[in-house]
């Protein structure tokens, strides 16, 4: 595990903020088997169960807000992080309608704090996590490009358009790729992601986990938007992405201190309802029903994104088709609820093998 991505990680210090969420807890648990030193700053886990304390990693754990500058330098002074990966964020659509103050604070300002801290502690690399919901989207059928412009109609997705502008303006203005080992040595990459799923998230509102919550309590799933259309993907699809940028940074390649999209390719992208359907294949108890609310907030119906830039010139693709994404995901709660057994650890060493098999780049020794 720790030659992938040529060993760059292997006797890292890497801080990942957000690390008790859910990509954050699997990044965690992939950088820690490459053999990376990993400090993890995030406020205490969102949920119970959790995922990050069901793995029980031998990592350093700060509690900490990102809002909180005092205490992201104090943690910076005392662990010298080689690289940051900037998770921790208010991610959901709901929930910004209901408190969009903090969305806003934790996304817009904590992000600002985070690469104050980097700034101050001359860190070398810093990977910034937003979401594809910070496209301005206007429902079209092809992907948004790195360079379409930021937008967001509801208070998350805005809010998190508003941390690329802010990754942006701090790319220009302090961590210029052409003024790298000139006035400054850190780079910054922000990259984009569709929809995640895999095992261990429990946050509210989302497909999966309402999904799997229902039949672990023999309920039918009331399913809200059956036409909404997204880009599934597991969720180590994407942090091979984040990685595979990070050692670029790493490696001091400038041009690569750039924004990124990671998403699935086009048959990853279908409906809430074909999700269920999909699912319901791998665990026959699920059931569900359509509850249309003619008071539902505003969220997408589609959106896509086009990720031929990393396919491109980071040799990036997914690992695994849609019906695997589904089936591993369905089958880590299945165990979880059934036996109580947490599969993250044979789901990882699964995925690494079947990027070794396609040959990719990043897996290849």
């Amino acid at each position: 595990m720790d030659t992938l991505f040529s060993g760059i990680y292997k006797g890292k210090t890497v801080l990942i903020t957000g690390h008790s969420g859910f990509k954050g807890s699997w990044l965690a648990l992939w950088l820690h088997r490459m053999g990376a030193n990993v400090i993890g700053y995030s406020l205490p886990a969102p949920t119970e169960p959790n995922h990050i304390g069901l793995l029980n990693l031998d990592i350093n754990s700060v509690v900490g807000d990102i809002r909180d500058l005092e205490k992201l330098n104090q943690t910076f002074a005392a662990h010298k992080p080689d690289i940051v990966f900037h998770l921790a964020a208010q991610p959901l659509v709901r929930l910004s309608y209901e408190n969009p103050i903090e969305t806003y604070e934790t996304n817009v300002i904590g992000t600002l704090k985070v690469f104050e801290a980097c700034r101050a502690h001359n860190v070398k690399a810093i990977v910034n996590i937003t979401s594809d919901k910070a496209y301005e989207n206007r429902e079209w059928v092809w992907g948004y490009r790195e360079n379409d412009p930021m937008g967001g109609y509801d208070p998350y997705s805005s809010s998190k358009g508003c941390a690329d502008l802010l990754a942006n303006s701090y790319r220009s203005s302090y961590f210029n790729p052409h003024e790298y080992q000139k006035s400054h040595h850190t780079l910054l990459a922000s990259c984009r992601a569709g929809n995640v799923i895999g095992g261990g998230d429990w946050a509210k509102d989302r497909l999966m986990t309402d999904i799997m919550l229902s039949v672990s309590q023999g309920k039918k799933v009331s399913i809200r938007n059956p036409y909404a259309t997204r880009p599934w993907q597991h969720v180590l699809e994407p942090l091979s992405g984040y990685l595979a940028i990070g050692q670029k940074l790493l490696e001091e390649k400038s041009e690569f201190g750039d924004a990124w999209n990671f998403g699935p390719s086009d048959e990853g992208s279908i409906t809430v309802e074909e999700v269920v359907k999909h699912v319901k294949t791998h665990w026959d108890t699920i059931d569900y029903e359509i509850n249309r609310d003619p008071n539902q907030l505003h969220e997408a119906n589609l959106l896509k994104l086009d990720c031929s830039k990393a396919h491109i010139r980071l040799k990036w693709k997914d690992v695994w088709e849609s019906e695997t994404t589904f089936e591993k995901t369905v089958l880590w709660y299945k165990k979880f609820y059934e036996e109580r057994a947490v599969t993250t650890v044979e789901d990882l060493e699964q995925y690494v093998a079947d990027a070794k098999k396609k040959n990719i780049e990043w897996s290849v020794v």
